[in-house]
C-alpha cells in the first residue's frame, strides 16, 4: 500500500444501477490483475437510509424518526419491516444465483433482528417514564445508519465473488461491539492484513467510531471514510463515483447541450461547492486530501469512457474563467443592525455564539459600521428563534430575517476582465434585481444575492455570459 492503488467511492444512486456499476466501474472489461490495486467504499443503495433515518430532502420519518416520535408504538416496527422488504427486493433484483441471494437475504435478516432487538429493549425502558433516552437515541441513529452500508457492501462482495473475483467485505460497522476506537485505528486493524494485489476490499462507508460518523459528519459520513482510506493508505488517487459529471452548472436548468464537463478544478473550488451544499466531496473530506497532496478524481458512473474532473491542490486555470454556476434557492438573510455598533467590539462574537447554539450554516456574511448580516442555510423557523435569543441579548437592536437565493459564480481564478459589469448587464437583460452581490479579494467566488423566485433566471443568465459566451471566445481563439 505505497501508492499503486486508488479509493473509490460509489455513491447510493450508482449504487442502485447494479448492472451499469458493474460493467462501467467495478468489472470495467478488466480481469486478472487488472482487478485489483483499488479499494471500494460504497454507500447504502439510493433511498435505504432515508428509510432508515428520515428522507433527506423532505424530512419524512424513517424507522428512527418513528422510534423518536414515539406516536405509534408500531409505527417504528412498521418502519423497519419496510426497510427489510426494500433490502430483499434488492437483493432479489441484483442475485442471479439462488444460493447467494440467501446467504444475502440471511445478512440482512441477522442485521435487522439484531437491532430491533436492541430498540425494543429501549422501547420497554421508555414505557416506564423514568428513563430518559437522550444519549440512547445518538447510539440508536448510528446503529440504523450502518445497516444501509453492511447490506451494500456485503451484497456487492457476493455479487463480485459470484464473477470469480477475490472480493472482500469489510464491515467497519462494529454492529455487535462495544470497542470504539478512532476510524483511523479500526480502518488500520481492518486493512493490516489485505494485500490489495490480489484482494479487492469492498468497505461500508458507515464506520463504527469514538464520536459517532453521524453525529460528526451528518449524512457525510461516507466521504469521511473514504477520505482517511485514502490518506491512510498512501492511494495514488482517491475517486468519487457520481450519477452525473461535475460540470459548469446543473444541466436541468441551463439545458444538457448547455452545461459543460469542468475537466479539472482544484480544492479551493470544491469547498466552496460544499459550502453551497451540493454533492462534489465533504468539505472535511476534502481536506485531508488536500493536506495529502491526494488528487482527487469526480466520474459519472454512466459514462465508461470519461476520465471524469481532476481535484488537485495546485491547479489554476491557464486563462482567468468562471468554471462552474451554481447556488441556494433560499437562504435566510439575517440583518442584525445596532445603531450604537461602530467602534465597539464584542458584536460579532455574540451573534457567531447565538448561530453557533442554534447549529446553524453560516454560508456567508459581511459587514458595515452597523450593520452584520449572516446568509445562513437555514430554515424561517430556526432562524426565528435565534432572533429571539439575540434579541434577548440586545434589545436595542434592529434583528431581522428575509429569504434570498444565493447564485454564485465559482472558478480557480476568476479575474477576468469585466465579469462583474458584465454579470450585472446579464442580470438585467433577464429582468432578474440584484439585492446583494459579495466578492472576495481571492478571485474564486462572487455571489449574488436575489429573490428566490429568480434563481433559475439568474443561473441561466449568468451562465450564459460568464460560461457559454467565454468558452466560445476560447474555441474562437484557439482556432486562430
Amino acid at each position: 500500500m505505497s501508492g499503486q492503488h486508488s479509493v473509490e467511492k460509489i455513491g447510493g444512486t450508482s449504487m442502485a444501477a447494479t448492472a451499469t456499476l458493474f460493467d462501467n466501474v467495478l468489472i470495467a472489461g478488466r480481469s486478472g490483475a487488472d482487478l485489483y490495486n483499488r479499494i471500494f467504499v460504497v454507500s447504502a443503495y439510493a433511498g435505504m437510509t432515508d428509510l432508515l433515518l428520515e428522507n433527506k430532502k423532505t424530512g419524512a420519518p424513517g424507522v428512527y424518526g418513528h422510534f423518536v416520535d414515539d406516536d405509534d408504538a408500531d409505527a417504528w416496527r412498521r418502519a423497519m419491516a419496510a426497510v427489510r422488504a426494500a433490502m430483499h427486493a434488492r437483493n432479489a433484483d441484483m442475485f442471479a444465483r439462488g444460493d447467494s441471494r440467501a446467504e444475502a437475504d440471511r445478512f440482512v435478516d441477522a442485521r435487522i433482528d439484531a437491532v430491533t432487538a436492541c430498540l425494543d429493549d429501549l422501547a420497554r425502558l421508555r414505557s416506564h417514564g423514568r428513563f430518559g433516552l437522550k444519549d440512547q437515541l445518538a447510539t440508536v441513529r448510528e446503529l440504523l445508519a450502518g445497516i444501509g452500508e453492511a447490506h451494500s457492501a456485503h451484497s456487492t462482495a457476493l455479487l463480485l465473488r459470484d464473477r470469480d473475483v477475490n472480493a472482500l467485505f469489510v464491515d467497519l460497522t462494529l454492529w455487535d461491539q462495544d470497542d470504539l476506537r478512532s476510524l483511523d485505528e479500526r480502518i488500520g486493524e481492518a486493512f493490516a492484513a489485505i494485500d490489495l494485489r490480489d484482494t479487492l476490499p469492498i468497505v461500508t462507508g458507515y464506520a463504527g467510531c469514538e464520536g459517532g460518523m453521524v453525529r460528526r459528519y451528518a449524512r457525510g459520513y461516507t466521504e469521511m471514510t473514504f477520505s482517511r482510506l485514502a490518506v491512510l493508505t498512501g492511494a495514488r488517487e482517491a475517486i468519487i463515483h457520481k450519477e452525473f459529471h461535475l460540470s459548469s452548472a446543473d444541466p436541468k436548468l441551463v439545458g444538457e447541450d448547455k452545461a459543460r464537463k469542468i475537466g479539472r478544478t482544484n480544492y479551493d473550488v470544491a469547498d466552496q461547492l460544499a459550502n453551497l451544499g451540493m454533492e462534489a466531496i465533504h468539505p472535511g473530506a476534502g481536506r485531508g486530501l488536500r493536506q495529502s497532496g491526494i488528487p482527487l478524481r469526480v466520474r459519472n458512473t454512466f459514462d465508461r469512457e470519461d476520465e471524469g474532473t481532476l481535484v488537485t491542490g495546485d491547479y489554476v486555470s491557464d486563462v482567468p474563467r468562471v468554471e462552474i454556476v451554481t447556488g441556494l434557492r433560499q437562504v435566510q438573510a439575517l440583518q442584525f443592525f445596532e445603531q450604537d455598533m461602530v467602534g465597539v467590539k464584542g458584536y460579532d462574537a455574540a451573534i457567531l455564539d447565538a448561530l453557533a447554539r442554534h447549529k446553524l450554516w453560516i454560508v456567508s456574511k459581511s459587514s458595515n459600521a452597523n450593520t452584520i448580516t449572516h446568509y445562513l442555510s437555514a430554515s424561517a423557523a430556526a432562524v426565528n428563534k435565534a432572533i429571539a435569543d439575540l434579541q434577548g441579548h440586545y434589545p436595542d437592536a434592529a434583528i431581522s430575517a428575509q429569504p434570498v437565493a444565493m447564485v454564485s459564480v465559482i472558478g480557480s481564478d476568476i479575474s477576468r476582465p469585466g465579469l462583474v459589469p458584465d454579470a450585472l448587464r446579464a442580470l438585467d437583460a433577464a429582468g432578474v434585481t440584484m439585492i446583494a452581490m459579495q466578492h472576495q479579494i481571492r478571485n474564486v467566488d462572487v455571489q449574488f444575492l436575489v429573490d428566490p423566485r429568480d434563481f433559475e433566471a439568474a443561473v441561466r443568465a449568468l451562465h450564459k455570459a460568464l460560461v457559454e459566451r467565454d468558452a466560445r471566445t476560447e474555441e474562437k481563439r484557439r482556432a486562430a
